[in-house]
């Protein structure tokens, strides 16, 4: 069984609504989260502890922004200047919606708001160094997508862009923020593009022929061919992971699991693994909607930013 998406009156991708038989949700953050450590998972999803934001954090939504109304340019205009020029009012336009943004940076700072400004610029230089979005027109952005696996699960996650050729292939393109990635962070961010692929490949019946990861910072391409046989094995994984977390929840038992990423941690203090005590586990602890932390760009250098 699978959710077909549908499109909204902006022309953008949205999920129908899920079918009587879904009785959980993942997005591949949330996924992630639990594969690189259930306690984390935990904290985010279940006791849903507030995370300050980073400048790096917020910087990579930035740039997303901008590169997703770089291409409300008619083609010839999209230009390294036009992006540039966006840079700004994109900044307003989310410091508007979320203000405690305004808050990054205080005085004495290293980055201040000028060289904030200026740091996503120069990741812009890097997107134009890999890519000429004139030659480009996206068959969606900032995309909502979803399916139903093992029919009582829904997957769904936000694509930042889905490219369409003239033979109906699809192409994958994921903007990181980050530097290229050490073994761990690009095991994890192709784990989302997989979870991606086989939402498209459920819905629509395609694999996708490319994943791509465009690393502004270095500005370098990663390229990446998934098949069916492998799709369907990366199914089995999310649907052992959501029984995983299933299992976990019923027992009020999630362990910490500690590694490199550790150093990114928001929730040390609060980690056995660091001398922490856990807040008491929620009395109801209903799975939330993963959706609500689907646009945000975790902190990580060179993971999902």
């Amino acid at each position: 069984m699978t959710a077909e998406p549908t499109i909204d009156s902006h022309g953008d991708q949205t999920a129908t609504p899920a079918p009587v038989t879904v009785r959980a949700s993942l997005s591949p953050s949330r996924a992630a989260d639990f594969k690189t450590c259930p306690l984390l998972y935990r904290f985010r999803s279940i006791d849903r502890l507030p995370e300050r934001p980073t400048v790096e954090q917020a910087r990579g939504t930035l740039v997303h922004a901008v590169l997703e109304r770089l291409f409300d340019l008619p083609a010839a205009a999209r230009t390294p200047e036009s992006a540039g020029d966006l840079v700004a009012p994109q900044w307003d336009r989310l410091v508007t919606e979320e203000p405690e943004l305004s808050m990054l940076f205080a005085d004495g700072d290293v980055v201040g708001p000028q060289e904030f400004l200026r740091s996503a610029t120069a990741l812009l230089d890097g997107y134009f160094a890999v890519e000429d979005p004139r030659r480009l027109e996206p068959a969606e952005r900032e995309a909502l997508i979803s399916a139903v696996v093992d029919d009582e699960l829904l997957i769904r996650g936000y694509l930042d862009r889905l490219d369409v050729a003239p033979d109906g292939a699809l192409r994958v393109v994921d903007y990181k923020t980050g530097g290229a990635p050490r073994e761990a962070f690009e095991a994890r961010a192709l784990f989302q593009l997989k979870f991606y692929a086989l939402v498209l490949w459920r819905t629509r019946g395609v694999v996708p022929r490319v994943l791509r990861l465009l690393y502004l910072k270095d500005a370098e391409v990663c390229d990446y061919a998934p098949e069916a046989d492998e799709l369907v094995r990366f199914e089995r994984t999310v649907v052992a992971l959501w029984r995983a977390i299933e299992q976990a929840t019923a027992r009020q038992d999630f362990r910490p699991r500690p590694s490199r990423l550790c150093d990114w941690c928001n929730h040390q203090a609060l980690c056995p693994s660091y001398g922490g005590t856990p807040p008491p586990f929620p009395t109801s602890a209903a799975a939330p909607d993963p959706l609500v932390d689907a646009r945000s760009r975790p902190v990580a250098p060179g993971a999902d930013e």
